[in-house]
């Protein structure tokens, strides 16, 4: 077994600490490969204190993983010792089912493996993320990155970065769409960078003037402050796709009102409780309500490679580890432009 140390919960009622555990040794086709920085994300809180059911613990969270590789196995043909890598949310799928043949992972019908809090394959053997010095993954969950971009700004393109690129991708958002992005967070900030880069006019919708010029710094074109009612009702029927990005509470059909005819409202955010849905918000418009997660495999690294060749990061705050328990107090108050990520190097 390959020594690990990272920061991890003992259980949902205790703080993040170090905590020394063991890695699987290297398989033939697995990759191994020393964490240098791994993004904050808001899911890491939720699964430390277990708000979503089902936590396995020890827990060490994290899975926006960027690093340099140390050692391969003797099958594997991807990647090479000093490549810099990277791993997101899954480790590994079933790999048989029509989702994962069709490359999409994340919606594998056998059960994908997470980076943590999750299973191996086997069904025992529990996961660890990225809040730890190193990891071994399979080769084919693991990513190339570019050295042309900032490393740690990277790696929270590996969970925020797919999440709102996938959707776009899938729905061919680009020139000649009006997008509206729903929250500038951590995911809103991208969906922001890539709806631009995709070509569409962008617009975002926050509760927060102050916003305002972060969002034009960020590249949209317009800005709507949706507590205005005279600025939301100027804007109805105004956009072909909304990019909703929050995951609080709010009035969906609210926002459907800004839809053309045939418009989507992508929902990549988890609010915590339902919401009523009108089915008038619908029917006039013939619109749609939809979800999305990350990507496959193949998709997020086509994600990578199209940030490479965009020049496009996360904006990011980097960390000492030993912060972490402020910096998830600092999250939870929307403080935060726009992504923590830890600097593994303070382990």
């Amino acid at each position: 077994m390959i020594d690990a140390k990272g920061y991890a919960a003992q259980t949902s009622e205790t703080p993040l600490a170090p905590w020394s555990f063991e890695r699987r040794e290297l398989g033939p086709h697995d990759v191994q490969f020393d964490i240098t920085y791994c993004g904050v994300c808001h899911s890491d809180l939720h699964q430390i204190r277990d708000e979503w059911g089902g936590g396995i613990f020890p827990m060490v969270p994290g899975h926006e993983i960027v690093g340099k590789v140390v050692a391969v196995g003797e099958h594997v043909t991807k990647f090479k010792v000093g490549d810099l890598a990277g791993t997101g949310c899954m480790v590994d799928s079933c790999r048989q089912c029509d989702s994962c043949q069709q490359g999409l992972e994340q919606y594998c019908t056998n059960g994908n493996t997470l980076t943590y809090n999750s299973l191996e394959q086997d069904g025992r053997t529990p996961t660890y993320g990225g809040y730890s010095n190193t990891i071994v993954v399979n080769e084919d969950f693991v990513l190339h990155l570019s050295d042309q971009l900032d490393l740690a700004a990277t790696a929270p393109l590996l969970c925020a970065g797919i999440t709102t690129y996938s959707p776009l991708k899938h729905w061919k958002v680009g020139k000649g769409h009006k997008l509206a992005v729903l929250g500038l967070g951590g995911l809103g900030h991208m969906g922001v960078k890539f709806g631009v880069a995709l070509g569409a006019e962008v617009t975002v919708l926050s509760t927060s003037p102050r916003k305002e010029a972060d969002a034009r710094k960020l590249g949209a074109h317009h800005f709507i402050v949706t507590s205005d009612a005279a600025q939301m009702e100027a804007a109805g029927a105004t956009f072909d796709f909304i990019l909703d990005t929050v995951s609080a509470e709010h009035d969906y059909n609210q926002y459907l009102a800004l839809l053309k005819v045939d418009g989507v409202h992508i929902c990549v955010g988890a609010p915590p409780t339902p919401s009523a849905l009108l089915a008038f918000s619908l029917i006039p418009g013939r619109k749609s309500i939809a979800g999305s997660t990350i990507g496959g495999i193949k998709e997020t690294q086509e994600m990578l490679d199209f940030c490479a060749e965009h020049n496009i990061t996360s904006d990011i705050e980097l960390i000492d580890i030993k912060d972490i328990e402020t910096s998830y107090e600092r999250m939870l108050k929307g403080d935060v432009r726009y992504r923590f990520v830890i600097d593994m190097a303070t382990l």
